[in-house]
């Protein structure tokens, strides 16, 4: 579904990614993990046509993605941002935010389709409820779960998500990326997701790619790429990594530099 050939992209006279190579199957979860700075933003930006590359192509569904109309990118693609900024509209008309690529030429009203895409995207992400709050009214989880309903309204096949769990408790942390494994299993949707916290990446992503000073550092299935050794080297502190006594996923235990001396002077 997509691939990235060659990308080199960035930011005039500052950080840049480069030379990344990656494909991404319909149907997988991937999570793109990394130090802060190390690209993982800069690298979601270059996919989703936020940043223009310096060289190299991303393909989707083998299409140029800068060979495609906002439109037909639009429905292929939705992409959740970190973060907005509260807007003082409800949460329904927000959602029909995310029609706006299905509209028709000189079409400035949504119709009766549209309405019920909405209203089936506020359903799936259990914020029904909320769809006559304002957006300035509503928590910061429940915000993360509108942004996903909004999404959804594209009916996209791709999903591109900067660390969805920012700012948020573990109960939200869960509900969100229990959310989206339960949209990739049901909908079939394939995901790209920024992770900041390693356990959650581990845990919920079948692959991860983990980068280091603007390159892939590591790519492969999870065990392969969360062990301790890889751990230390790319974020330069002293882990233990064992598995998750439910999931026998990986799990990533940080270690005090007192207990360092005490316990791993080898470390």
């Amino acid at each position: 579904m997509l691939e990235i050939k060659n990308l080199t992209c960035g930011y005039t006279g500052n950080f840049f990614i480069q030379d990344i190579n990656f494909k991404v199957n319909a149907g997988e979860i991937v999570g793109i993990i990394g130090p802060n700075g190390s690209g993982k933003t800069t690298l979601l930006r270059g996919i989703s046509r936020g940043l223009k590359p310096k060289s190299g192509q991303v393909f989707l569904n083998e299409k140029d993605i800068w060979q495609m109309s906002f439109k037909e990118l639009a429905k292929t693609m939705a992409v959740l941002p970190q973060s907005i900024e509260p807007v003082t509209m409800s949460v329904e008309e927000f959602v029909l935010l995310g029609r706006i690529p299905h509209l028709k030429d000189l079409q400035f009203f949504e119709g009766k389709t549209d309405l019920i895409i909405a209203k089936e995207s506020l359903r799936l992400t259990d914020t029904l409820t909320l769809k006559n709050h304002l957006m300035t009214q509503i928590s910061g989880g429940e915000r993360q779960l509108v942004l996903i309903a909004r999404a959804l309204a594209q009916q996209p096949k791709l999903l591109l998500l900067d660390e969805p769990t920012t700012h948020l408790d573990i109960t939200h942390q869960v509900r969100i990326l229990d959310l989206i494994k339960r949209l990739n299993r049901d909908l079939g949707l394939t995901v790209v997701m920024v992770l900041h916290d390693l356990n959650l990446a581990a845990e919920y992503c079948r692959r991860l790619i983990l980068l280091k000073d603007g390159r892939i550092f590591r790519e492969g299935v999870t065990e392969d790429v969360i062990n301790y050794r890889t751990i230390e080297e790319v974020y330069k502190t002293v882990v233990v990594v064992e598995k998750n006594p439910v999931s026998a996923k990986p799990y990533v235990l940080l270690v005090s530099e007192e207990e360092i001396k005490q316990n791993l002077p080898d470390r």
